[in-house]
């Protein structure tokens, strides 16, 4: 399945002197996971404010493709230098939970006309990251497959801050984007859970 996913390794490759850079100034991996949840807070809050201003919206491409080189970071330096620990995995999954649902949350302002799909939508987002983790629980690792995992899903609101930016308005056929995205959302969950349980 097609997903942002599958280019980590090339941001990673890009990532690297940015790597060394932090480590070479005693930035930790469990730091930098911190760093990424507050980032995510200061979104949430400029979008949720951006019917003050539209420049806020651009809080969500730059934002978001910020917080993308700081969930790669972590995970990096947690690796190459020998951080992992069991905090870490903790800020690190329950932070991208909480993370998603502070970003997404303002959508309910500002598409009123789909708030149910949002819904459903910002649920199905938890669920997903749930099927991600249960491959590590009874499988061999941790499962990030699927046409609409995390990456894909910031992507998109990247996107969409842009658009809205420049003074579209989707409010027509949000419906039918939500609509697409929950579709993908259950069909990522499902190949999630069933290589897990292939794995197991």
């Amino acid at each position: 399945m097609i997903s942002v996913y599958k280019l980590k390794p090339k941001f990673q490759q890009l990532l690297t002197p940015v790597l060394l850079f932090l480590h070479k100034h005693n930035i930790t991996a469990n730091q930098i996971t911190v760093s990424s949840i507050l980032l995510s807070v200061m979104i949430g809050v400029l979008f949720w404010n951006a019917d003050l201003s539209k420049w806020f919206f651009l809080s969500l491409p730059i934002g978001l493709l910020l917080r993308m080189a700081l969930n790669a970071l972590d995970g990096m330096m947690a690796r190459k230098f020998n951080q992992t620990s069991r905090l870490g995995e903790v800020l690190n999954e329950v932070g991208d939970i909480v993370s998603d649902v502070i970003i997404f949350f303002p959508l309910l302002k500002f598409q009123p006309e789909s708030v149910y799909l949002i819904v459903i939508f910002i649920v199905l987002g938890i669920i997903n990251e749930f099927a991600g983790l249960i491959g590590k629980v009874i499988g061999k690792q941790r499962r990030y497959d699927g046409p609409m995992g995390k990456s894909d899903r910031a992507l998109i609101l990247g996107i969409y801050g842009l658009a809205v930016f420049f003074g579209a308005d989707i409010s027509g056929i949000s419906t039918y984007i939500f609509g697409l995205i929950i579709v993908l959302l259950m069909v990522s969950t499902y190949i999630r859970l069933k290589k897990s349980l292939h794995e197991s």
